[in-house]
């Protein structure tokens, strides 16, 4: 038993003490054997794996470089950016009439059409609220699928729409003369179209067409009754009266600019249907504080910060003038 034990010690043992050889003096120390004894890998592979890493980040670099040269720009929004050589986006346009299989009809009063630049045209020919994707390129609009409301109105209004909705579908050519527009469709369906005059901003009854919340837009409900369809007027003198789906109300308006700052709204207190309760949760939110307001043709916006907000067109005219 003691043997093994020795052994094991003497496998274990120390060399002697001592200095250790000195390295002959013309001999400079050999940096590529150090190399290959410390980490055990010839110097030149290492220095043939240290040049591919610099090419490759190199490479990596231009790569990088180039993919952002060819990047698209930062936009405002996410989808197609509409492209027009005719400036028809942004505008507020009265129709003017209709021409189908060489029949032309004049269009009723009040019958306009708006296509934003985010891609979305709304028209109102008289009787529904009509909503449609739209895409301008050049001189070529294209609209998707109508989706409008469902009213039941005058038979006369009802055969327009009818014309202009056919009217307004597919690809059309935009040809812009002065402030006329037409719009002509493949087989020579046409509709023409005057840009409008902006209404005043105080003195006009706008009635309330469109709730917003943030990107969201609804329509109110067509089918209210009169006496309890949204509207709103301001007045020279700083005030604001209407009614906002359920009760009247009045307050403080004060334009400055593009904002009109609402004060305190003060109104009746009836109960209605919840479905006008809910129109008037929504126009009463708009009407609090500042917001920045908009007059395109006969179509006024308000939006607040929080973005929500509100869209009305323009009635008969009362008394008073453009605040700006």
């Amino acid at each position: 038993m003691r043997r093994p034990r020795a052994r094991l010690l003497a496998h274990h043992q120390l060399p002697p003490a001592g200095p250790s050889p000195e390295r002959p003096p013309d001999r400079p120390p050999d940096r590529k054997r150090s190399v290959r004894n410390r980490i055990g890998v010839p110097s030149r592979h290492i220095a043939m794996r240290t040049q591919r890493m610099t090419l490759s980040v190199s490479v990596l670099a231009l790569l990088t470089l180039a993919a952002c040269g060819t990047e698209s720009g930062s936009g405002s929004g996410g989808g197609d950016t509409v492209q027009s050589d005719v400036p028809v986006t942004g505008v507020a346009w009265s129709v003017d009439s209709v021409t189908v299989d060489g029949k032309k009809t004049e269009a009723p009063e009040g019958a306009r059409m708006q296509i934003d630049p985010k891609g979305r045209a709304t028209a109102d020919f008289g009787c529904n609220h009509i909503g449609v994707d739209a895409r301008v390129k050049g001189d070529r609009v294209t609209l998707g699928k109508p989706v409008t409301t469902q009213m039941v109105c005058d038979e006369d209004i009802e055969k327009f729409e009818k014309a202009a909705i056919e009217a307004m579908g597919g690809e059309l050519t935009a040809e812009l003369s002065g402030k006329k527009l037409t719009l002509t469709k493949e087989g020579g369906t046409t509709m023409e179209l005057s840009e409008e005059k902006a209404a005043d901003l105080v003195g006009t009854r706008w009635t309330v067409t469109t709730l917003l919340a943030g990107e969201t837009a609804t329509t109110v409900p067509a089918d209210l009754p009169k006496e309890r369809t949204p509207y709103l007027t301001l007045a020279d003198d700083g005030t604001v009266r209407g009614n906002s789906g359920c009760n009247s109300f009045s307050g403080k308006a004060t334009v400055k600019g593009s904002t009109i700052d609402f004060g305190a709204i003060a109104g009746t207190r009836k109960m209605c249907p919840e479905p006008e309760m809910e129109v008037e949760r929504a126009v009463l939110a708009a009407l609090d504080g500042p917001v920045t307001y908009t007059v395109k043709g006969s179509t006024l916006t308000l939006t607040a910060k929080d973005g929500k907000g509100l869209g009305a067109n323009a009635e008969a005219p009362e008394s008073g003038s453009q605040h700006g």
